[in-house]
């Protein structure tokens, strides 16, 4: 259904902040050493990379929501697979062209197409550690279930609507313009919306 083009900037936005944030992980993974936690007993914690982590993206965010997880897995060490929303490949196509520039080791970032059958490849391999999804709750149920079958760690995050509540002493002009804008921003298709 397409996006207008400040919504799509603000998107792209987003997904920069994500990568900024990402970029002081290094920092916030390092080893931490407790003493005496009981009588006589220090703790060490080494933070240590799962592997192989993938990420099952919408259509509605094609270009933010992939960078709420690809930063943070290879910032902590891991390699990622993104499969991308069939409906909409092109925008991480397009990303995925300008990262292959900066010259990351070869299969820490890998985009796969396709559609269910792609979808249970990674939720069925082994050597996929760790999966993000987000989508709709039918489809995030299935991938939770199937995923934590096979042993991996799995965030699904299935639709989501909000409720709107306009208390009396709101500035009511300034109210129609936000649920507006939350009910057919996106063209309606974002998870955090209003339900018209």
């Amino acid at each position: 259904c397409g996006k207008a083009i400040a919504e799509s900037r603000g998107e792209l936005q987003r997904a920069i902040e994500n990568v900024e944030v990402a970029c002081g992980t290094p920092m916030l993974i390092q080893s931490e050493f407790s003493e005496n936690i009981a009588t006589g007993v220090d703790e060490f914690m080494i933070r240590q990379p799962l592997g192989v982590c993938a990420c099952i993206a919408p259509f509605n965010f094609p270009g933010m929501i992939p960078f709420w997880f690809l930063p943070y897995a290879i910032a902590c060490g891991n390699t990622f697979i993104l499969k991308p929303s069939e409906k909409v490949p092109l925008t991480m196509m397009k990303v995925f062209d300008l990262l292959n520039r900066i010259d990351l080791p070869k299969g820490v970032i890998n985009l796969v197409h396709g559609g269910k059958e792609t979808v249970d490849a990674i939720l069925d391999h082994p050597s996929i550690k760790a999966i993000s999804f987000v989508g709709s709750s039918k489809i995030a149920r299935y991938v939770y279930s199937r995923g934590a079958a096979n042993g991996k760690r799995v965030q699904a995050q299935g639709g989501a609507k909000n409720p709107v509540v306009i208390l009396p002493d709101a500035d009511l002009e300034m109210s129609v313009q936000i649920v507006t804008d939350s009910v057919y921003g996106c063209a309606g298709q974002r998870c955090l919306a209003a339900s018209n």
